[in-house]
């Protein structure tokens, strides 16, 4: 006769398919990302690569835009990474949890592991989110004329005019330059953040507060470590011609622009726009962030995926 004070087993919980939760939880992450940052994306973008006198500062960029192309000019772009930014985060998400596992066989990671997955993960995702940027700041670098190209018509004239590798994947490889120091900073700023919030208040669940500012510190240090590459990433790909090939993997063409920057305007020139980037920083990753988690721990919790 069966013991009927025993309770039953506990039923055996669902193992997890991290891939998916991965692409899922990027695919919301990265939606918010753009839906909180681009009016500051747009001005960034503006102050990189407006002719020279065009604009005094930042504030006369926003008031420009906004009296001559109207409020909505702010989101000017947002077509290409709204599409694309699920592909793009899931990507970026998916390949940082692989890139974790290759690193290390423990789920623990150092700071220093942590930021070897970020460069390996932002290595990755520069395939795609090389044409992704690109369309966006072609977009953003349309001032309210007459021959302003619709998002279609953008990209059908690159591949028409220049193909593949110089039209869609234009800029690919100071992307990945880009990519793998802004990724290491993103993913270690956030993680030093989030682990001594951890320390003081319990690892979990934490405050979404918490969340929220270990994601702006992580988009803060996103820019800080490669702001003056993303001057350039941003300069070739609105260029009306492709750079010259030669060099490093055909990245020849980053010191060159380097170097022509700083010709310019000197080495400040560089630093264009870093303002705006770091303001829109703190609300996109923090939002990105926070997106991913809660979708993650959603997800998890009612077994969904």
């Amino acid at each position: 006769m069966p013991d009927l004070t025993t309770p039953p087993p506990d039923p055996p919980s669902k193992k997890h398919n991290e891939v998916a939760i991965e692409l899922v939880s990027g695919s919301v992450g990265g939606a918010l990302q753009v839906l909180v940052g681009q009016p500051l994306d747009t001005l960034k973008t503006r102050a990189q690569t407006a002719p020279k006198g065009k604009y005094k500062n930042t504030l006369d960029i926003l008031t420009k835009t906004v009296k001559s192309e109207g409020p909505l000019a702010l989101y000017k772009g947002m077509l290409s990474p709204l599409i694309g930014i699920a592909a793009v985060n899931s990507l970026l998400f998916t390949a940082y949890g692989a890139s974790r596992r290759l690193v290390s066989p423990y789920p623990d990671l150092s700071i220093k592991q942590v930021a070897v997955a970020g460069g390996m993960a932002g290595a990755a995702n520069a395939i795609l989110a090389s044409p992704v940027e690109m369309f966006k700041i072609r977009m953003q670098g349309q001032y309210g004329g007459a021959g302003d190209k619709k998002l279609g018509a953008v990209i059908s004239s690159m591949w028409r005019e220049w193909g593949l590798r110089d039209g869609i994947l234009r800029g690919y490889w100071v992307t990945v330059v880009r990519e793998i120091p802004a990724y290491m900073g993103f993913y270690a700023g956030y993680e030093t953040t989030k682990r001594a919030f951890a320390g003081r208040y319990g690892s979990e669940p934490l405050p979404i507060w918490t969340l929220l500012t270990s994601g702006a510190t992580g988009g803060v240090c996103y820019w800080l470590a490669c702001y003056p590459l993303d001057v350039v990433k941003s300069r070739v790909q609105l260029a009306s011609h492709p750079p010259s090939r030669g060099g490093w993997f055909e990245g020849g063409y980053i010191g060159r622009e380097l170097r022509a920057i700083i010709r310019e305007g000197g080495v400040r020139s560089l630093f264009r726009g870093l303002s705006p980037s770091l303001l829109r920083a703190a609300p996109a990753a923090a939002a990105t962030f926070v997106g991913f988690e809660l979708t993650r721990d959603f997800i998890t919790k009612r077994n969904i995926l």
